[in-house]
């Protein structure tokens, strides 16, 4: 029998192709899971981190791909950009798991610099400096900003407060 359960055990192995350390459910990109028990149909519902996000297309042929080879007789995953999508939503397992692949994890959106229009302060996944400086608010992916730390001087990656 197909439960919501399952489904989301399932969803755990659904990596984010862009960043592979974390999975669909880790990055709050999953909605919604809804399970029809008696016909096994899944509908998972995603939210892309921006919209037009290439990684979202590649996510939900693996959402797909995954509940189908796990027995899941019928799967939908459908796209839902409303709300839209907040780093809010990375859960505490998945921004740790970004800070040990080398991406600062978001801090908070809502932060009292931003009021005062001061920089972010953000601290260095390699070596915990916070004497960083923002190199470009264009990183790797167009939802990560790129850093360099001015004590280990390393260039790093981090995750845009959305």
């Amino acid at each position: 029998m197909i439960t919501k359960d399952r489904i989301l055990e399932l969803l755990d192995y659904v990596k984010d192709p862009e960043i592979p350390v974390i999975n669909v459910l880790e990055l709050g990109v999953v909605r919604g899971v809804e399970v029809d028990e008696e016909s096994g149909r899944a509908v998972v519902t995603i939210t892309p981190t921006y919209t037009g996000c290439p990684a979202m297309d590649v996510m939900a042929a693996d959402i797909r791909k995954e509940l189908l080879e796990a027995g899941v007789p019928e799967v939908e995953v459908k796209m839902s950009l409303s709300p839209a999508w907040t780093t809010d939503w990375i859960t505490e397992a998945g921004k740790r798991k970004l800070k040990e692949y080398g991406i600062a994890p978001p801090e908070k959106t809502a932060d009292i610099r931003a009021l005062k229009g001061e920089d972010p302060v953000v601290e260095c996944p390699q070596c915990g400096s916070k004497n960083t400086m923002m190199l470009s608010p264009f990183g790797s992916t167009a939802c990560k900003a790129l850093w360099k730390c001015n004590d280990c001087l390393e260039p790093f990656d981090q995750f845009k407060c959305l």
